[in-house]
């Protein structure tokens, strides 16, 4: 008990030795000269400092050539994760996660991944025409999906 009266009253004391402290840096503040108001304003408008903004002969580094991709190609390379131009089994499945998703409506995972798989690992299969496991880009390309129908008007 005697501790935590000492210590209390040391704390006091320091408390007030720090507010009187304080204080009197603040008088001695009170007392300094306003500060000039013309160190704070804005610098005058002069149109010769400014940057030139004409490029004039400068020349920078030419911008990289954008190659053109056909459909088809951009369709493979969604797939060929790796870019080593073959699309593996794993590859082909990891993009089917999202549709799994949509196809499991009321969201409790009665439909396994394996159950919606075969629909896939059939279509990899089926493409896969030297049974390599793996898909060339001309492999690849027979498993476009097929243009829907334009529907005529039934006027």
């Amino acid at each position: 008990m005697k501790a935590f009266i000492t210590g209390s009253l040391v704390t006091l004391m320091m408390a007030g030795v720090g507010l009187f402290w304080w204080e009197g840096r603040a008088a001695v503040e009170e007392a300094a000269p306003p500060p000039d108001p013309m160190a704070f304003a804005p610098p005058a408008y002069d149109p010769e400092a400014l940057p030139v903004s004409d490029p004039g002969d400068m020349e920078g580094p030419a911008p990289p050539e954008a190659s053109e991709l056909t459909k088809e190609q951009q369709r493979f390379f969604r797939y060929d994760r790796n870019r080593d131009w073959r699309i593996t089994r794993s590859e082909m499945l990891s993009t089917r996660s999202d549709a799994f998703r949509k196809l499991d409506k009321d969201g409790n995972n009665l439909l396994t991944f394996e159950e919606w798989a075969v629909t896939t690992v059939e279509k990899f299969e089926g493409a896969d025409a030297n049974g390599d496991r793996e898909l060339s880009p001309s492999e690849f390309a027979t498993t476009k999906p097929k243009p829907a129908k334009k529907r005529r008007c039934a006027c």
